[in-house]
């Protein structure tokens, strides 16, 4: 539980503003991902946060704190319940830097019904039921069915299958790259006019577009905005499929 924020810590003023350089308290943490100071404390009674840092006799809070936080808010909005995210949060190692954290956030999708798991080689092999060679593997990090940590791999469980049978057919690396190229260059499209959108057309309407209520309206749409995405998508391929060109 932390305690002493806001009060005089045991160091002189000069080395406090050192030592907290780019740290948080409990308050600009919680208006920084727009949770209560109760609910923070919560999470750090689960296991889903670690400990605040110790400056004296004050806790604050670091980049790590502020993306785990992030990662719960995101499996929260995919449904999952407070046990799975507790067994989900449980893999990732303590040591795990912000972008580690944020990689286990790009694995989640808003339709998806399982959690990405951490593996390593000889575990997605029995996963698979065969041995996987290093084309492999990164044919299926091409397809986005897995992603690279260190010396283990983030898997998309529910994908996998999917992936699997492509390998079975023959499917090329060189595709699901080339597939990859094009799913990047047109989300990075999407995101920038989405965000154009946001910033002339919706931000005006909130007198600030760091409160509370815009960071959630935003949560809300983000979902709904990968879902339009997708269903776009199989619409455009189904009218391809249909108006194939000569």
């Amino acid at each position: 539980m932390v305690k002493g924020e806001g009060h005089a810590t045991d160091v002189t003023p000069g080395a406090q503003s050192g030592a907290t350089e780019g740290l948080l308290t409990l308050d600009e943490l919680t208006q920084r991902v727009g949770l209560s100071v109760r609910t923070v404390r919560f999470y750090t009674t689960k296991g889903l946060l670690p400990p605040p840092v110790r400056r004296g006799r004050s806790g604050y809070y670091t980049p790590e704190h502020v993306a785990r936080l992030e990662l719960v808010q995101e499996l929260q909005s995919h449904g999952f319940t407070l046990a799975a995210i507790e067994r989900y949060v449980a893999g990732i190692p303590d040591e795990a830097t912000p972008e580690d954290i944020a990689l286990a956030r790009t694995m989640l999708a808003p339709w998806q019904s399982d959690l990405p798991v951490e593996m390593d080689h000889a575990q997605l092999e029995r996963k698979a039921g065969r041995s996987l060679s290093d084309e492999d593997v990164a044919t299926l990090q091409a397809l986005g069915v897995l992603r690279r940590r260190d010396a283990s791999y983030l898997v998309a469980g529910n994908q996998l299958a999917i992936g699997l049978r492509l390998l079975e057919l023959g499917f090329p690396r060189e595709v699901a790259v080339a597939a990859a190229a094009v799913y990047r260059e047109h989300g990075e499209q999407m995101a920038k006019e989405l965000y154009e959108v946001i910033r002339d057309k919706l931000a005006p309407l909130y007198d600030d577009d760091r409160s509370e209520h815009f960071r959630e309206v935003m949560e809300r749409l983000k979902p709904l905005s990968v879902g339009g995405l997708v269903t776009a998508y199989e619409s455009a391929v189904a009218r391809t499929a249909r108006n194939p060109r000569r």
